[in-house]
Order: C-alpha cells, then sequence, then structure tokens
C-alpha cells in the first residue's frame, strides 16, 4: 500500500482495483492532511509511509498547500470498466485538482 501511496503523489494518478483504491484512499488522504499540518512531526510521521525523500517533499511543499482551504477528501475514485483477464473493476484513483496535462491541438486547428 505504501509503493502506491508514493505513485500517487508522484504522478498524482494511478489504475489500480477498486478495492485497492478504496484502501489507498484512506491512507493518501491522511497523508495529505499531515502535510498541510506541516511540523517536523507530521513530516516525521508521514514518511513512515511515503519512503521516497522527492515525493515526501513535493507532498509537504507542492501537494498539501494547494488543499489548504478544503477540510477533506482530497482524492477520487474514478471507475473505468473491468480488466480483460480476470474481470477485476479497475478505477483511477486521482487527486481532486489534479493538474491536468495541456490537450494537443486537433487536426486542422491552430494553436493560435
Amino acid at each position: 500500500m505504501d509503493n502506491m501511496i508514493i505513485s500517487l503523489f508522484r504522478h498524482e494518478r494511478i489504475r489500480t482495483t477498486v478495492p485497492k483504491a478504496k484502501e489507498a484512499r484512506k491512507l493518501a488522504d491522511r497523508m495529505i492532511s499531515l502535510g498541510k499540518k506541516g511540523s517536523l512531526h507530521a513530516r516525521r510521521l508521514a514518511s513512515r509511509t511515503v519512503h521516497d525523500k522527492e515525493v515526501l517533499s513535493k507532498l509537504f511543499d507542492q501537494i498539501a498547500p494547494r488543499f489548504e482551504a478544503r477540510p477533506g477528501g482530497y482524492t477520487r475514485i474514478v471507475r473505468i470498466g473491468r480488466r480483460l483477464g480476470d474481470s477485476a473493476e479497475m478505477a483511477f484513483l486521482e487527486l481532486v485538482d489534479r493538474e491536468e496535462a495541456p490537450a494537443a491541438p486537433a487536426e486542422g486547428e491552430s494553436k493560435d
């Protein structure tokens, strides 16, 4: 579960099964709440789960400040269908205010 949380904070969106997403959501929300506190004690508590120093600093310096005004509900689960091999229900677990990559212009459109 720790590795899923690290990947979520690194990429801000991961693809997984629905039951795993529901469990990871609880832990991710708890880590963002610790990031909002910003104290040394909160950073040490978060480092128990987030073992990557770069991701930990991203959590405290970039992700947590985006959620300062939000009282909770930092992640969302978007169901995307069933996996072909075993028909497990799949979902995206993503941060609510995830920064979208700019879409490429469609054919025939200008960039102006």
